[in-house]
């Protein structure tokens, strides 16, 4: 029950979030971000707010300090709509999930260049022995038993 009640809790919290962040916090540092993920402990205590942002190094390093200085506001909120005894703190986390995804795209473009490779190699290629090297019964019944 605990597990799904912090789960629970954690999809709500990030959809607070990505609302509060959305039309309440007017930071002009704050870039084009999305909620990812969000992630409550289970004592209920702490919620870990995953992010992405749009846009350069300068832009990433903008929105986590504006996410900063509104983390208390987002906190306040977050307490209020949940109506929790103690509401949880907030923290937020870059995601690393889109930078992770282009590698792993990088990577399997370089698998199916050297799949291509492979393939027009071998498409012209013959067998080094015969094109059967397997014996097989009607071979037996040929040779005499000793």
């Amino acid at each position: 029950m605990g597990e799904a009640r912090a789960k629970q809790l954690a999809d709500r919290i990030q959809v607070l979030v990505a609302e509060l962040l959305e039309r309440r916090v007017k930071d002009p540092r704050l870039g084009f971000v999305t909620v990812t993920d969000a992630r409550l402990t289970g004592d209920l205590r702490e919620a870990s707010v995953f992010y992405t942002v749009y846009g350069d190094e300068q832009a990433r390093t903008a929105t986590a300090a504006a996410l900063e200085s509104a983390r208390g506001l987002i906190r306040s909120e977050v307490g209020k709509a949940l109506g929790l005894r103690h509401t949880p703190s907030v923290a937020f986390f870059l995601d690393a999930v889109p930078e992770s995804a282009g590698h792993i795209e990088d990577l399997l473009a370089k698998a199916r260049e050297a799949d291509a490779e492979v393939a027009k190699a071998a498409a012209g290629a013959k067998p080094a022995g015969d094109a059967d090297p397997y014996k097989h019964r009607e071979d037996d019944e040929d040779e005499p038993a000793e």
